[in-house]
């Protein structure tokens, strides 16, 4: 039996406004152990992580809050990094998406040990590869691609010679809010980015396939980090980062669908889920329903209700 390893990272410190904390509670609530049990796993709910005591970091006015998102970081780091040893998928269960900066850490240490590459699927509406220099905001939800890529080496939040994801291998879909210094960097490092009008003009399957062809061709292991935002707001209203033209509900479950099938899903972040914005739990319910689609449920497996 496959086991998954629950995470809770009650993390709101990121994202500049106060909320996502609320979130590992919201999605234990939506039954996300039971669904997951439903499906056939093994379920360990590892509780909410306490960040590690942080001191000596220097002073980084372009990152708020650095202290208690790096003491995140390396408590997620290691947890991630212990569950995928044991041989469970970790989920992590969040909280802003700062957070991935120790998760897909984690992640990258584990792949480097098991020697195969780690690709990083980010459906996000936003590309997050901001640094303090380049951040209009300060708000580290907005760096944690560029900090795995090994770009944001601001401050030694993790050890500087710990395994980095290439950026070649971390694919963005569902972009359309990109600052631009933030574009001009995507750029220079080669990050794959399929935004609305890749998904409107190429359809989502198309860049799915393509995305798992790549995964494939190197044996590689593949986080997945999913964002809130990545759903068309009306959809998902439970986060502080809503941006219009969002996906689908049937494009997001054909992700994860398709996602399944590939067999090649090691971990998985559940991010930006504010419930002090959501609409009666409407947003960790979708969550929740798209989690169970990545691993194993199908739209068709539900049965429907009339009236």
């Amino acid at each position: 039996m496959v086991s998954i390893g629950l995470i809770g990272v009650p993390l709101e410190e990121g994202s500049g406004r106060r909320g996502c904390s609320m979130g590992p509670t919201a999605l234990r609530i939506a039954g996300i152990d039971r669904v997951m049990a439903d499906l056939g796993f093994d379920v360990t709910d590892h509780g909410d992580l306490r960040p590690e005591p942080v001191d000596n970091l220097g002073r980084h006015s372009g990152a708020k809050h650095l202290p208690i998102v790096a003491g995140y970081t390396r408590a997620l780091e290691a947890v991630t990094y212990d569950t995928a040893s044991k041989g469970a998928v970790p989920v992590i269960l969040g909280g802003d998406h700062a957070l991935s900066m120790g998760s897909v850490s984690g992640m990258a240490r584990y792949a480097a040990e098991s020697k195969r590459p780690l690709f990083v699927l980010w459906l996000d509406a936003h590309a997050d590869f901001n640094t303090p220099e380049t951040s209009p905001s300060g708000n580290m939800h907005g760096m944690p691609v560029a900090f795995f890529c090994g770009h944001a080496e601001f401050a030694e939040i993790l050890p500087p010679g710990r395994p980095l994801v290439d950026p070649k291998r971390v694919y963005q879909v569902g972009i359309r809010s990109v600052d631009e210094t933030e574009r001009q960097e995507i750029n220079r490092h080669g990050v794959n980015v399929y935004d609305m009008r890749a998904l409107d003009e190429m359809g989502v399957a198309a860049i799915v396939k393509e995305i798992l062809k790549a995964v494939e061709r190197e044996d590689g292991l593949l986080h997945v980090s999913l964002d809130v935002d990545f759903l068309e707001p009306d959809i998902a209203p439970g986060v502080g980062t809503t941006v219009p033209g969002g996906a689908t509900f049937r494009e997001a479950h054909l992700v994860m669908e398709m996602l399944c099938d590939s067999g090649r899903v090691s971990s998985l972040d559940l991010v930006e889920l504010n419930p002090f914005l959501d609409d009666r739990g409407k947003s960790a319910r979708v969550m929740v329903e798209l989690a169970a689609s990545l691993f194993g449920r199908r739209i068709l497996d539900r049965p429907t209700r009339s009236g």
